[in-house]
């Protein structure tokens, strides 16, 4: 992995003023025109909001809004007071995730956020309920979990026995009670298969089944029109680094013909991105504390652990990294060190399960350098384990690239 170069200056900067570096670095120039481009190349009607649960950071909501995102997809209530006070208004959040409380509920309805996505049908009522208790109406999305699913993708929210949306087969109990609840007015569709997709053709093949889908159930009631069709996220990330990244205009040009063939012109069509637009804004850094050799292999140990950085032993893959070296001296004689080797790399907690990367071959390492992980903009400080053996949180430090 190549570090950019006003990264690296940061690194050695930060690491050469006496304290043990254990920090994100943030540059958001990449998510900004990642979204301005996506807004160019996609077709009419389609609407890019970010997906705040990727990276909370203010820089990442500011950069959101600079760029012309439609909104954001929010999953709790403290995401929703993050994207206000980014600037976002309650009509630009769409609501989704299950367990829903009645607080987070509450607030959405009295606020007039743009869609709730409904994920059962005790949802449905509960917002009823506080629909005619407020004297309101409310804009909802059915969420289903299809009995379709992408076998190749990093993870799969339908088909099986899933928490997510209500079961294909069990429309024709649920939807008719939900179009029977006066205060919900129904939008439209959320279907979300999978992410970490980078085959374009299994995501496009997604949306062509949740089109049929869509024509199954305007057919089948009369009256029914799904105006709002949620495809979720899914623009996969390249994580181990093989070249085949995700093509976004190949996405774009598949999904304008297919929008063409079912004839649905005129339609809105939401993205929900976060790991694509964030993952190469961040970098985790943290110093090398400690490296010994135990039966036979390098254990090197890191000022930072999964309390820092869990998504790698979460999903068991070794991000991208890089070691910047700072020509420390040796403690004593014998002191170990890295040489083309492959090493495995744990953090300072009391657990086998702090584990950083393993297997992952470095040319030149040694105590006091700075270990790099790259694609570390989504899912990183917040998908942690902060607060376990309470250590100092890592810096988060931001850039204008």
């Amino acid at each position: 992995m190549q570090i950019p170069s006003h990264i690296e200056t940061l690194i050695r900067q930060q690491s050469e003023n006496g304290q043990t570096l254990n920090a994100y670095i943030y540059d958001t120039a990449r998510l900004k025109k990642r979204i301005i481009c996506l807004n160019k190349m996609m077709p009419e009607g389609v609407e890019v909001f970010y997906a705040v649960k990727a990276n909370p950071h203010p820089a990442f909501l500011n950069a959101a809004l600079e760029a012309g995102a439609t909104g954001i997809e929010i999953a709790s209530l403290g995401e929703a007071h993050k994207a206000i006070d980014a600037g976002f208004r309650p009509e630009q959040l769409i609501y989704t995730g299950p367990g829903k409380s009645l607080e987070e509920l509450t607030w959405c309805v009295n606020n007039n956020i743009r869609t709730i996505h409904i994920e059962s049908l005790v949802e449905a009522h509960r917002i009823q309920k506080l629909c005619i208790e407020a004297g309101k109406t409310q804009d909802i999305l059915l969420r289903i979990n299809a009995n379709f699913d992408i076998h190749d993708a990093q993870t799969t929210f339908s088909g099986g026995s899933k928490k997510f949306g209500i079961d294909e087969e069990q429309l024709d109990i649920a939807l008719p009670q939900i179009l029977a609840l006066d205060t919900l007015n129904f939008r439209g569709l959320h279907v979300y298969a999978a992410s970490g997709v980078l085959n374009v053709d299994d995501l496009l093949h997604n949306c062509e089944l949740v089109f049929d889908l869509t024509q199954r159930i305007e057919a089948e009631y009369e009256g029914v029109r799904c105006d709002i069709i949620d495809f979720g996220g899914g623009f996969g990330v390249d994580y181990e680094e093989t070249g085949h990244d995700f093509d976004p205009q190949a996405y774009a040009e598949g999904l304008s013909a297919m929008i063409e063939k079912y004839h649905f012109q005129g339609r809105h069509f939401v993205l929900e991105l976060g790991r694509w637009l964030a993952a190469e804004c961040g970098w985790f850094c943290t110093e090398i504390i400690d490296i010994k050799t135990s039966r036979g292999k390098k254990q090197v140990i890191c000022a930072g652990g999964i309390n820092h950085f869990r998504r790698p032993a979460a999903l068991a893959i070794n991000h991208p990294m890089s070691i910047v070296s700072m020509g420390r001296g040796k403690l004593f004689a014998g002191q170990e060190s890295i040489h083309q080797e492959k090493v495995y790399f744990g953090g300072p907690l009391c657990t086998s399960a702090d584990k950083l990367a393993n297997d992952v071959y470095i040319e030149e390492a040694g105590i006091g350098d700075i270990a790099v992980f790259g694609l570390a903009g989504a899912y990183g400080l917040t998908m942690s384990n902060n607060d376990f053996l309470s250590h100092a949180k890592p810096k988060e430090l931001v850039v204008d690239s």
